[in-house]
């Protein structure tokens, strides 16, 4: 898995969605979450599945992914991530994709 940098939304700057994006990697990524994060997904192909891991156990006992379909030819952002539903040890959600050609991602929140 490829660690994802956080871009920082400025209230005058904003943030350069296509310069700040990177390709998906096939293994998945992470990414740093302080429960204001979100995260961004350019599909330039087919349809594609994102999952998102779940990492807190509901009160049935098992953990809840949210997998999350992203047609062709669409950015959508998702979040923001509730730390102790999503974050793992280090403070990091975990994300997968079906496939990842033609896929660029970016996780981004706002400064303080």
């Amino acid at each position: 898995m490829a660690t994802l940098t956080v871009s920082n939304i400025s209230r005058t700057t904003g943030v350069n969605i296509t310069d700040d994006e990177v390709a998906a990697a096939g293994g998945g990524d992470v990414f740093a979450n302080d429960g204001k994060t979100f995260f961004i997904v350019d599909n330039g192909g087919s349809s594609i599945t994102v999952t998102f891991a779940g990492v807190a156990q509901c009160d049935q006992g098992s953990t809840h992914n949210l997998a999350v379909t992203v047609g062709a030819s669409k950015r959508l952002m998702f979040g923001p991530f509730e730390t102790g539903r999503y974050n793992n040890a280090s403070g990091q959600v975990a994300v997968t994709y079906s496939a990842v050609t033609t896929v660029n991602v970016l996780a981004t929140k706002r400064l303080a």
